[in-house]
């Protein structure tokens, strides 16, 4: 069953979602995500002559071929291995329908059949701890036993770094942050309130976006310590595994990071190094369902759990979370789209996530079925459905 083409549509979410659709001369199509970003549609355009003749079952043959022909592209990070990530989670699909029989099955088989989500939740409509356990007691009372704030927002003792260009001005400052010992007790006023209103039994984790420097964030996370939080997210800049690694051996909270690392060779030294106790590989991004399988393995060996980060629509969603279903090390998987009232009707049969889970069923491929008429209807301006006119 040989590839003929390969089309993309980006509908316009909280994010851009490049939903990436192969076509075969059988007749059978498979449908992926890409991470959404500059330059991903344009990359999967050029990729495919290299697609065009390849058998769809062959997709290890072709991941590797992809990365080879877009090598002067930065084929270990960045735009090219996401445009790659898309046409794979689009190729297992098509293999899955091909062969009747759910994606997950393609990767050893289930571990289990629902597949918990943790709702992102950003943070309350206002920055302070009373709006926090607002917003929190809401999106647990619609049955996540999971979530997930900011605490890099706002903070009435934070100096202004940025001026009037920039009103959301915490979201521009710089990395490699200090933290004064007000902003400190205010991020764990935060803390404190949205525990106390969802009580014990939920799960919670706190996202720094990468701010602060090493001795502020041991400081941070020392002072969380009684709140058993789930993790504490990307607490230092990204670039240094040490540096990590420092604050993950200071603390008995922990320590989660992985969104922008790529391929299985991104994760090898944060890994071996025990630098983060949680991995949080974006499936649609790094490599896709193949590559987060290996990553997880490789985690498993240092009983590192996974906990995929995940901005996509229900097609990327599910993809993941058929993988995620073959780890014997999965934790939890991001949902992040919870102001995106239509999220779950861009695909036909119901609600995707119910009470915080991901229940797969025995359809072939992901099992899913584009609503066409919800995804024109957000189309990106300037983009065509699937190269239509």
């Amino acid at each position: 069953m040989k590839i003929v083409d390969a089309r993309t549509a980006v509908i316009e979410g909280n994010f851009d979602w490049v939903l990436v659709k192969l076509y075969t001369d059988e007749g059978i199509t498979g449908l992926g995500e890409a991470y959404g970003g500059t330059g991903v549609v344009e990359l999967i355009e050029r990729m495919k002559p290299a697609l065009v003749g390849e058998s769809i079952f062959d997709v290890g043959k072709i991941f590797e071929k992809l990365v080879r022909e877009t090598s002067d592209e930065g084929s270990l990070a960045g735009t090219t291995v996401t445009a790659i990530s898309g046409i794979e989670l689009a190729l297992w699909d098509a293999v899955g329908r091909a062969l009747n029989t759910p994606i997950c099955n393609l990767f050893g088989g289930k571990f289990r059949d629902e597949i918990r989500v943790y709702a992102d939740c950003h943070a309350g409509d206002e920055y302070t701890p009373q709006s926090y356990a607002e917003k929190a007691r809401a999106v647990v009372d619609k049955g996540y036993a999971a979530i997930k704030f900011d605490l890099d927002v706002p903070n009435p003792h934070t100096r202004d770094v940025s001026g009037p260009e920039y009103p959301d001005r915490w979201w521009h400052q710089p990395y490699n942050r200090t933290i004064s010992s007000r902003e400190r007790d205010f991020m764990e006023a935060l803390v404190a309130a949205t525990r106390e209103a969802v009580g014990p039994d939920v799960m919670l984790a706190m996202d720094c976006h990468w701010k602060y420097n090493v001795n502020d964030a041991l400081k941070l996370a020392r002072a969380l310590e009684g709140y058993d939080l789930l993790w504490l997210e990307d607490p230092v800049p990204p670039e240094n595994v040490d540096a990590l690694a420092k604050v993950s051996s200071g603390t008995s909270i922990s320590i989660c990071t992985g969104e922008n690392l790529y391929r299985k060779h991104g994760y090898r030294e944060l890994i071996e190094k025990q630098a983060a106790d949680i991995v949080s590989p974006d499936v649609p991004k790094m490599g896709g369902l193949l590559e987060a399988k290996k990553v997880a393995d490789q985690a498993d060996t240092y009983y590192i759990p996974i906990a995929p980060h995940n901005v996509a629509s229900p097609i990327g969603t599910v993809a993941a979370a058929h993988v995620c279903a073959a780890m014997s090390n999965f934790l939890v998987m991001e949902f992040h789209a919870m102001e995106v009232e239509w999220w779950d009707d861009l695909v036909e049969g119901g609600p995707v996530i119910s009470d915080g889970f991901i229940r797969l069923r025995e359809d072939p491929g992901h099992g899913l079925v584009l609503n066409e008429d919800v995804a024109r209807a957000h189309l990106k301006s300037g983009t065509t459905f699937f190269g239509e006119r």
